[in-house]
């Protein structure tokens, strides 16, 4: 009897798992194509950054044809919106966590585009911009303290 339901739970674990690493396989070509993509159609432009927030994705904040496309997951998650004046035009486009932590506000930006997607932040010295905890902020004063002694 016990090793009636062993067997089961591990025919159920074994084919859960099966299962779990296809739909990871097909997930995996599906962001190689999609950063392929965006490395070959990435241009280097200069933005100016009005507002950045982190919010759900509606028709409001993103391109109609956009918020269609994107998938029920994508539009249920809060991610990094950057509303900036790209030429004459205001846009709102989307980055990564790391990118958005760098981007300074009220500033004129060298970044990569790809569509409506910031690839990455050119400029000299941003990297050190980003918000800092509070134990970086700490590790940070602590050094200094040792460096003057």
């Amino acid at each position: 009897m016990l090793l009636d339901v062993l067997i089961i739970l591990l025919i159920v674990v074994i084919i859960a798992l099966a299962i779990l690493y296809y739909f990871n396989r097909k997930n995996m070509g599906k962001m190689v194509q999609a950063q392929d993509f965006i490395e070959q159609n990435k241009i280097a432009t200069q933005i100016f950054v009005i507002d950045k927030k982190i919010e759900k994705p509606s028709a409001a904040n993103v391109t109609k044809a956009v918020y269609e496309q994107m998938p029920k997951t994508a539009k249920m998650r809060k991610m990094p919106l950057v509303k900036a004046k790209v030429g004459p035009q205001i846009v709102n486009l989307m980055c990564d966590k790391s990118v958005f932590e760098i981007i300074p506000v009220k500033k004129n930006v060298k970044v990569e585009l790809a569509g409506i997607y910031i690839v990455s932040v050119k400029g000299a010295n941003l990297a050190n911009k980003k918000k800092k905890t509070f134990k970086e902020k700490m590790s940070l004063k602590m050094q200094e303290m040792q460096e003057k002694k």
